[in-house]
């Protein structure tokens, strides 16, 4: 089982030579990746590991980028990319990728070479001109408070992390080329965990069912023996909305996410069901491809969809000792059960199907 991350994301600006080569950085890195990505589909390899294909076309990508650690990483983005195609059936040729503008050190270790983190919380970035000559720019990222306390954490144990400059917007002003961006700094999740738990222990013996929606979490609180306790809604609507950056919306659902663990903590629930990630991953992928619309921001509203929350609730649970389990979603909307529920209980269908998730935990959880 691979291991999971959580990444900082660091806006910073630049201008002038530093945002050249930060520009020239990012295309020579896109060049690589779309230049692996046709020497693939011209030679048609037998790809059998990330390090077989690093030995087949290390030497040869070095010849657009004189970087070893940038080469890797792009050979690392490719190969991803090349295994989510194989397990989803899609054929390789398919593939186009959109306009980014990036360059990443896949190889994680204490210091980044490539991207290094100071004391004062700046980053020394490695840089490739046109010409293929390398220059170490200086960068210093907007950091909060939180995030502050977490780099330090970085320092004191040495933690190895893997780094990525994103290119989010760039222009001109004044005669002077400007850039505007984000470092993104991943750590191993298990190392936040250790160091930023939020409680050490949970004696609750409640239990809660989750129903995720676009705009909101309906929670249903239920003790042991299936009576309801408790139901809450927390709404994140702005989230929802076709116009709100990508980047804000998952800040509020965030919030909303907090807000809801916290809940359940304070109200005594040690373990919360949630309906499968995978199930409903799969249901996403179906209804995109038969084009179901509901209004004319569905195929919108499904990118923010409930999978993508559900799994973000899985990864911040256990900063509050929360335990998490998973239940086949089958049923928990549209079902005779699911509409008894909603009579007796005056219950509106959302929060209706959190109390039937709950229920159907509860039932298979192993401790009862």
């Amino acid at each position: 089982m691979s291991e999971t991350y959580l990444t900082l994301r660091l806006p910073f600006n630049a201008c002038d030579v530093e945002a050249r080569m930060l520009l020239s950085t990012a295309r020579l890195f896109r060049q690589v990746v779309l230049h692996l990505h046709n020497l693939i589909l011209k030679e048609n390899p037998h790809i059998t590991s990330l390090i077989a294909l690093k030995r087949m076309y290390r030497k040869r990508l070095q010849e657009i980028l004189p970087n070893r650690r940038y080469v890797d990483g792009a050979i690392t983005l490719v190969y991803s990319i090349y295994e989510s195609a194989q397990a989803l059936g899609v054929p390789f040729s398919d593939i186009e990728f959109k306009d980014w503008l990036l360059f990443q050190q896949s190889e994680k270790e204490y210091p980044c070479r490539n991207v290094t983190l100071q004391r004062d919380y700046s980053f020394r970035v490695t840089t490739i001109s046109y010409q293929g000559e390398s220059k170490r720019v200086l960068l210093k990222p907007t950091i909060s408070k939180n995030y502050k306390q977490v780099l330090d954490k970085i320092f004191e144990k040495g933690q190895p992390y893997v780094a990525r400059i994103v290119l989010r917007g760039f222009g001109e002003r004044k005669n002077m080329l400007w850039i505007h961006g984000e470092i993104h700094l991943s750590i191993p999740y298990k190392f936040y965990l250790e160091h930023f738990k939020k409680f050490k222990r949970n004696y609750g013996k409640h239990f809660g069912g989750v129903d995720v929606n676009v705009d909101r979490i309906n929670l249903a609180i239920v003790d042991k023996y299936g009576r309801l306790r408790d139901v809450k809604t927390f709404w994140f609507e702005e989230a929802s909305w076709k116009g709100c950056p990508r980047q804000r919306a998952w800040s509020i659902i965030g919030m909303a996410i907090h807000n809801m663990l916290k809940y359940v903590y304070y109200h005594g629930v040690n373990t919360l069901f949630l309906e499968n990630p995978e199930v409903l991953g799969y249901l996403k992928i179906l209804w995109i491809r038969k084009g179901k619309r509901k209004n004319r921001n569905y195929n919108y509203r499904v990118q923010i969809f409930r999978s993508g929350v559900v799994e973000k609730v899985a990864m911040k649970a256990p900063l509050y000792t929360i335990n998490i389990e998973y239940i086949d979603p089958k049923g928990t909307t549209h079902s005779k059960e699911h509409d008894e529920i909603m009579r007796k209980y005056s219950l509106d269908k959302h929060t209706a199907s959190a109390y039937l998730i709950a229920l159907r935990g509860i039932k298979r959880y192993t401790t009862i």
